[in-house]
Protein backbone atom coordinates (compact mmCIF):
# COMPACT_ATOMS: atom_id res chain seq x y z
CA UNK A 1 0.00 0.00 0.00
CA UNK A 2 1.33 3.44 -0.91
CA UNK A 3 2.19 5.57 2.14
CA UNK A 4 0.11 8.72 2.64
CA UNK A 5 2.11 11.71 3.83
CA UNK A 6 0.85 14.80 2.02
CA UNK A 7 -1.30 15.14 -1.06
CA UNK A 8 -2.29 18.09 -3.24
CA UNK A 9 -5.09 17.74 -5.75
CA UNK A 10 -8.26 19.13 -7.33
CA UNK A 11 -11.41 18.91 -5.20
CA UNK A 12 -14.60 17.40 -6.65
CA UNK A 13 -17.99 17.69 -4.99
CA UNK A 14 -20.71 15.10 -4.57
CA UNK A 15 -23.59 16.95 -2.94
CA UNK A 16 -25.46 13.91 -1.68
CA UNK A 17 -25.97 12.40 1.78
CA UNK A 18 -26.36 8.70 2.64
CA UNK A 19 -24.47 7.48 -0.40
CA UNK A 20 -24.53 3.71 0.03
CA UNK A 21 -22.11 1.11 -1.30
CA UNK A 22 -24.51 -0.06 -4.01
CA UNK A 23 -24.50 3.45 -5.40
CA UNK A 24 -20.71 3.60 -5.14
CA UNK A 25 -20.24 0.31 -7.02
CA UNK A 26 -23.45 -1.51 -8.10
CA UNK A 27 -23.74 -5.23 -7.40
CA UNK A 28 -23.42 -6.32 -11.04
CA UNK A 29 -19.75 -5.35 -10.93
CA UNK A 30 -18.86 -7.55 -7.94
CA UNK A 31 -18.26 -10.74 -9.92
CA UNK A 32 -14.50 -10.28 -10.20
CA UNK A 33 -12.20 -11.28 -7.35
CA UNK A 34 -9.40 -9.16 -8.81
CA UNK A 35 -8.80 -5.70 -7.34
CA UNK A 36 -8.79 -4.03 -10.75
CA UNK A 37 -11.27 -2.48 -13.16
CA UNK A 38 -13.65 -0.95 -10.63
CA UNK A 39 -12.80 2.74 -11.06
CA UNK A 40 -14.55 3.06 -14.42
CA UNK A 41 -17.77 1.88 -12.79
CA UNK A 42 -17.71 4.14 -9.74
CA UNK A 43 -21.19 5.69 -9.28
CA UNK A 44 -22.19 3.83 -12.44
CA UNK A 45 -25.95 4.45 -12.25
CA UNK A 46 -25.35 8.18 -11.82
CA UNK A 47 -22.43 8.59 -14.21
CA UNK A 48 -24.03 6.92 -17.23
CA UNK A 49 -27.39 7.06 -18.96
CA UNK A 50 -29.37 4.11 -20.27
CA UNK A 51 -27.50 4.45 -23.57
CA UNK A 52 -24.18 3.94 -21.78
CA UNK A 53 -23.03 7.50 -22.42
CA UNK A 54 -21.85 9.83 -19.64
CA UNK A 55 -24.69 11.67 -17.94
CA UNK A 56 -23.92 15.39 -18.38
CA UNK A 57 -25.95 16.28 -15.29
CA UNK A 58 -23.87 14.18 -12.90
CA UNK A 59 -21.42 16.25 -10.85
CA UNK A 60 -18.29 14.22 -11.48
CA UNK A 61 -18.81 14.34 -15.26
CA UNK A 62 -18.21 18.09 -15.29
CA UNK A 63 -15.03 19.04 -17.14
CA UNK A 64 -13.62 21.07 -14.25
CA UNK A 65 -13.59 17.93 -12.08
CA UNK A 66 -11.44 15.92 -14.49
CA UNK A 67 -8.52 14.39 -12.66
CA UNK A 68 -9.84 15.33 -9.22
CA UNK A 69 -8.26 13.34 -6.39
CA UNK A 70 -10.08 14.77 -3.36
CA UNK A 71 -13.82 14.14 -2.95
CA UNK A 72 -16.03 16.21 -0.67
CA UNK A 73 -19.48 14.88 0.06
CA UNK A 74 -22.20 14.77 2.70
CA UNK A 75 -22.95 12.74 5.82
CA UNK A 76 -23.06 8.94 6.16
CA UNK A 77 -20.97 8.16 3.08
CA UNK A 78 -20.42 4.45 2.44
CA UNK A 79 -23.45 3.14 4.31
CA UNK A 80 -25.16 -0.10 3.30
CA UNK A 81 -23.38 -3.39 2.67
CA UNK A 82 -19.81 -4.15 3.72
CA UNK A 83 -18.38 -4.66 0.22
CA UNK A 84 -14.72 -3.65 0.06
CA UNK A 85 -15.16 -3.17 -3.68
CA UNK A 86 -16.63 0.27 -2.89
CA UNK A 87 -13.28 1.50 -1.63
CA UNK A 88 -11.46 -0.20 -4.51
CA UNK A 89 -13.67 1.76 -6.94
CA UNK A 90 -13.04 5.06 -5.14
CA UNK A 91 -9.30 4.47 -5.10
CA UNK A 92 -9.05 3.25 -8.69
CA UNK A 93 -11.04 6.23 -9.93
CA UNK A 94 -8.27 8.40 -8.52
CA UNK A 95 -9.54 9.67 -5.17
CA UNK A 96 -6.94 9.61 -2.42
CA UNK A 97 -9.07 11.29 0.23
CA UNK A 98 -12.76 11.83 1.02
CA UNK A 99 -14.05 14.66 3.21
CA UNK A 100 -17.48 14.56 4.82
CA UNK A 101 -19.21 16.19 7.83
CA UNK A 102 -20.05 14.69 11.17
CA UNK A 103 -23.29 15.78 12.81
CA UNK A 104 -24.60 16.34 16.31
CA UNK A 105 -28.08 14.89 16.80
CA UNK A 106 -29.74 15.04 20.20
CA UNK A 107 -26.35 15.22 21.86
CA UNK A 108 -25.01 12.24 19.92
CA UNK A 109 -22.03 12.39 17.57
CA UNK A 110 -23.02 10.96 14.18
CA UNK A 111 -19.93 10.11 12.10
CA UNK A 112 -19.39 11.21 8.54
CA UNK A 113 -18.65 7.70 7.28
CA UNK A 114 -20.13 4.28 7.85
CA UNK A 115 -17.80 2.31 10.12
CA UNK A 116 -17.09 -0.59 7.77
CA UNK A 117 -16.45 1.71 4.82
CA UNK A 118 -14.06 3.82 6.89
CA UNK A 119 -12.17 0.72 8.06
CA UNK A 120 -11.96 -0.61 4.50
CA UNK A 121 -10.65 2.76 3.35
CA UNK A 122 -7.75 2.58 5.82
CA UNK A 123 -6.84 -0.89 4.54
CA UNK A 124 -6.63 0.47 1.00
CA UNK A 125 -4.79 3.73 1.64
CA UNK A 126 -7.78 6.07 1.24
CA UNK A 127 -7.89 8.83 3.87
CA UNK A 128 -11.35 9.66 5.25
CA UNK A 129 -11.59 13.08 6.90
CA UNK A 130 -14.36 14.27 9.20
CA UNK A 131 -15.02 17.99 9.49
CA UNK A 132 -17.92 19.96 10.92
CA UNK A 133 -20.97 20.69 8.82
CA UNK A 134 -20.08 24.40 8.63
CA UNK A 135 -16.53 23.61 7.48
CA UNK A 136 -17.76 21.23 4.79
CA UNK A 137 -20.33 23.78 3.66
CA UNK A 138 -17.57 26.38 3.31
CA UNK A 139 -15.52 24.03 1.13
CA UNK A 140 -18.56 23.35 -1.07
CA UNK A 141 -19.03 27.09 -1.50
CA UNK A 142 -15.37 27.67 -2.38
CA UNK A 143 -15.34 24.85 -4.93
CA UNK A 144 -18.45 26.31 -6.58
CA UNK A 145 -16.83 29.76 -6.77
CA UNK A 146 -13.36 28.71 -7.89
CA UNK A 147 -13.19 26.12 -10.64
CA UNK A 148 -10.37 23.58 -10.34
CA UNK A 149 -9.80 24.56 -6.71
CA UNK A 150 -6.95 22.57 -5.21
CA UNK A 151 -6.28 21.57 -1.63
CA UNK A 152 -3.36 20.06 0.21
CA UNK A 153 -3.95 17.40 2.83
CA UNK A 154 -1.09 17.15 5.31
CA UNK A 155 -1.55 13.99 7.34
CA UNK A 156 1.26 14.74 9.79
CA UNK A 157 -0.24 18.14 10.64
CA UNK A 158 -3.80 16.79 10.26
CA UNK A 159 -4.76 19.76 8.15
CA UNK A 160 -6.67 20.47 4.93
CA UNK A 161 -5.61 23.69 3.18
CA UNK A 162 -7.55 25.28 0.33
CA UNK A 163 -5.25 27.07 -2.11
CA UNK A 164 -6.98 30.42 -2.53
CA UNK A 165 -5.40 33.89 -2.66
CA UNK A 166 -5.88 33.82 1.09
CA UNK A 167 -5.54 30.19 2.07
CA UNK A 168 -8.10 28.59 4.35
CA UNK A 169 -7.17 25.65 6.56
CA UNK A 170 -9.16 23.12 8.55
CA UNK A 171 -7.82 20.82 11.25
CA UNK A 172 -9.09 17.24 11.43
CA UNK A 173 -8.80 14.54 14.06
CA UNK A 174 -7.65 11.01 13.32
CA UNK A 175 -6.97 7.90 15.37
CA UNK A 176 -3.18 7.75 16.02
CA UNK A 177 -3.03 4.07 15.00
CA UNK A 178 -4.83 4.76 11.72
CA UNK A 179 -2.55 7.72 11.09
CA UNK A 180 0.54 5.58 11.64
CA UNK A 181 -0.67 2.82 9.31
CA UNK A 182 -1.48 5.29 6.53
CA UNK A 183 1.81 7.14 6.87
CA UNK A 184 3.77 3.90 6.70
CA UNK A 185 1.58 2.37 4.01
CA UNK A 186 0.69 -0.71 6.06
CA UNK A 187 -2.34 -2.81 5.22
CA UNK A 188 -3.36 -5.90 7.24
CA UNK A 189 -0.93 -8.17 5.42
CA UNK A 190 1.97 -5.78 5.87
CA UNK A 191 1.15 -5.43 9.57
CA UNK A 192 1.20 -9.21 9.96
CA UNK A 193 4.51 -9.48 8.11
CA UNK A 194 6.10 -7.17 10.66
CA UNK A 195 5.91 -10.20 12.98
CA UNK A 196 7.10 -12.71 10.39
CA UNK A 197 10.19 -13.70 12.38
CA UNK A 198 8.16 -14.21 15.57
CA UNK A 199 5.59 -16.29 13.66
CA UNK A 200 8.30 -18.43 12.10
CA UNK A 201 9.99 -18.96 15.48
CA UNK A 202 6.66 -19.96 17.03
CA UNK A 203 5.93 -22.44 14.24
CA UNK A 204 9.42 -23.94 14.58
CA UNK A 205 9.15 -24.34 18.36
CA UNK A 206 5.66 -25.85 18.23
CA UNK A 207 6.08 -28.00 15.10
CA UNK A 208 2.98 -26.50 13.48
CA UNK A 209 1.32 -28.87 11.02
CA UNK A 210 -0.29 -27.64 7.81
CA UNK A 211 -3.62 -29.16 6.62
CA UNK A 212 -2.94 -32.64 5.29
CA UNK A 213 -0.26 -33.41 7.85
CA UNK A 214 2.65 -31.63 6.15
CA UNK A 215 4.86 -29.57 8.49
CA UNK A 216 4.67 -25.79 8.11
Amino acid sequence: MEPFQSHRGVIATLDRANVDTDQIIPKQFLKSIERTGFGENLFFDWRYGEDGKPNPDFELNQDHFNGASILITRNNFGCGSSREHAVWAVRQYGFKAIIAPWQERDGTHVPAFADIFRNNAVKNGVLTIELTESEVEEIFEMVARFKRLEATIDLEEQRVTLHLDEEISFHFDIDPVVKDHLQRGLDDIALTLEYERDITDFETRHDIQMPGGAPA
